[in-house]
């Protein structure tokens, strides 16, 4: 994954160009998820946010993370109710694929195209338009394979 800053960075420049605000909320929000080496859900996101905004409350957090999904910046996983940073702001409407660790709970967001694919064409035969898409695979993660 690029690094936090050059996240964050991208993710302004990317804000500019569409013309949306990436306000002082939002960006802190997405600086939580991007420093987070796993996923995170929406109330533990709200406790570390009124670390440093005491007034903070739960639909400032869903507001934050529409706009962050919106645009394309993060991630719901929606197997566990969280949400991680996307490592591929700048590509447009790309399928997401998860590997998530059951006994971690560590996710690992990855890209093949060749699946996109064929997931596309499989559903255009049934007659379907995908708008988007995210595949979660659940086992176990190298690390944790190593601890037994």
């Amino acid at each position: 994954m690029a690094n936090h800053m050059q996240l964050l960075n991208q993710a302004q420049t990317l804000c500019d160009k569409r013309g949306v605000r990436l306000t002082p909320q939002r960006q802190k929000v997405l600086e939580l998820i991007v420093e987070r080496q796993s996923s995170i859900s929406a109330y533990e996101l709200l406790d570390l946010l009124r670390e440093t905004e005491p007034q903070a409350k739960p639909p400032t957090v869903y507001r934050a993370l529409d706009f962050l999904l919106a645009q394309g910046f993060v991630h719901k996983v929606e197997s566990t109710n969280s949400y991680i940073a996307c490592n591929l702001l700048d590509h447009a409407s790309h399928c997401s694929q998860l590997l998530i660790c059951d006994e971690c709970s560590h996710v690992e967001e990855c890209h093949d195209d060749e699946l996109a694919k064929m997931l596309k064409l499989k559903a255009q035969q049934q007659g379907f338009q995908i708008s988007h898409h995210v595949v979660e695979s659940h086992g176990v993660c190298q690390a944790c394979q190593h601890k037994k």
